[in-house]
């Protein structure tokens, strides 16, 4: 005789995690809702993607079907924008990589710190 298992509702399970603060929680919700600017970033993985972004970054982006907010958060280098809209931290690497700007800088301004600040955080 097996044992019958309850099903879990992954969807509510997921939702949990919606209110941890500073946290957002990559699901596959969020994947689906961040495809096209996964892919963007993705695409700055290319110099002469970089090189066409750099010259024209708004109509770069209207290459990539982004929604309005997405566009928006690229476009005024909001990470946790962007985040919200579906982006992976570490594809968005590739945004903050072009900008010349490092991991701990981007980091350090999704937490509303400095790179400075952020660093001292992460020592202390």
């Amino acid at each position: 005789m097996t044992e019958k298992k309850e099903r879990i509702d992954v969807h509510a399970y997921l939702a949990e995690f919606d209110d941890i603060p500073g946290t957002r929680v990559f699901t596959a919700q969020r994947a689906r809702k961040g495809y096209n600017l996964n892919q963007f970033a993705m695409s700055l993985m290319k110099a002469e993607n970089r090189e066409r972004f750099k010259a024209d970054e708004s109509a770069y982006l209207d290459e990539w079907n982004l929604t309005p907010a997405a566009k928006a958060a690229v476009l005024a280098r909001d990470y946790n924008a962007m985040i919200d809209e579906g982006g992976n931290v570490y594809f968005l690497s590739k945004l903050f990589s072009t900008d010349g700007k490092s991991f701990q800088f981007a980091a350090g301004s999704m937490t509303g710190m400095t790179q400075e600040e952020y660093a001292q955080m992460m020592i202390d």
